[in-house]
């Protein structure tokens, strides 16, 4: 089944490309294509006109587990949007190669994983396990920019 297929069976939408709030300049791409290989800038969650949006704050303190859950499916498709961009055809992806998940943590929080599961499960789920499984980390931190409470990175491999 196609990416495209398979985003409409779920019942998703990709979200405009990111943008940069107002006023803000951000001097790197969120995509680089070196060759065969996709290295993404950090993504934070966004809404369907690519604009950052929340919840804000830390996870474990007003943000629960669920709504960081969510918010690292938002952060998935904000990805993938970034990528069709960039790429034009979701289809040359040929795996994901690894993700690095960061999430702005209260003190004592410590079920970073559970957060940025709601990112490789959405990946899984969209591109199988052959093509969606990747190397992991799930760390978390005092602050994220503009108070997201995850950002994440990641880097796949093209098709030959």
């Amino acid at each position: 089944m196609s990416f495209e297929a398979r985003l409409r069976e779920l019942g998703l939408v990709l979200p405009a490309p990111t943008q940069p709030p107002p006023g803000v300049v951000l001097p790197f791409v969120w995509v680089r294509v070196v060759e065969r290989r996709v290295l993404v800038s950090g993504h934070g969650p966004t809404d369907e006109g690519g604009r950052i949006c929340g919840p804000f704050g830390k996870v474990g303190r007003e943000v629960s587990v669920e709504q960081g859950y969510a918010a690292a499916k938002r952060v998935a498709l904000a990805i993938l949007a970034s990528l069709r961009a960039e790429l034009g055809d979701l289809e040359r992806i040929d795996r994901w190669v690894r993700a690095f998940g960061m999430v702005s943590s209260a003190p004592g929080f410590n079920r970073q994983p559970a957060v940025i599961n709601g990112f490789s499960d959405l990946i899984l789920d969209l591109f199988g396990q052959e093509r969606g499984q990747h190397a992991r980390s799930a760390v978390g931190l005092a602050e994220l920019p503009f108070d997201i409470p995850v950002e994440i990175e990641a880097e796949l491999a093209l098709r030959a």
